[in-house]
């Protein structure tokens, strides 16, 4: 049986795709939980069409995260914070400022998306992840300098 499954399945299919099934999975399974629905002859080529626009979305925020992870690969940020007199800081930087950062540079991330290797609480120059998607994952430039 042919199902549009509208929802990611593990090891079965992702949402939006068009899939082979046996009866009994998708009528026990599937359509109860609505995770699919029957593709019958009559509405076969709606749900092409609804994969197709689906192939192109994906295809558009491909393009448009792979030219921000450019944009991204060359910046360089400078955060100023208070340090004692042996440069520690008085509080580890967040991934909110970084983002505070990102904005004025109008590259829009959320705080979920910053990756540390560590947590920083001293001065000086670190790689600091941005993770657009699960390939997609590049590096800036910190500098934590003395300052405020």
């Amino acid at each position: 049986m042919k199902v549009f499954l509208l929802k990611d399945i593990q090891k079965v299919g992702l949402a939006n795709e068009i899939i082979k099934v046996s009866d009994g999975y998708a009528q026990n399974f599937l359509f109860p939980r609505k995770l699919a629905v029957e593709v019958t002859a009559k509405n076969e080529s709606f749900y092409k069409d609804k994969v197709k626009n689906v192939e192109h979305r994906k295809e558009v925020i491909a393009e448009e995260t792979s030219m921000l992870a450019e944009k991204i690969k060359n910046l360089s940020l400078t955060l100023k914070r208070k340090v004692t007199d042996d440069g520690k800081l008085y509080g580890a930087v967040s991934q909110s400022e970084v983002v505070d950062l990102l904005a004025e540079k109008s590259v829009p991330v959320s705080k979920s998306q910053i990756v540390f290797d560590k947590s920083i609480k001293t001065t000086g120059t670190y790689d600091v992840t941005i993770k657009l998607s699960s390939r997609l994952k590049p590096a800036l430039r910190l500098k934590v300098v003395s300052g405020a």
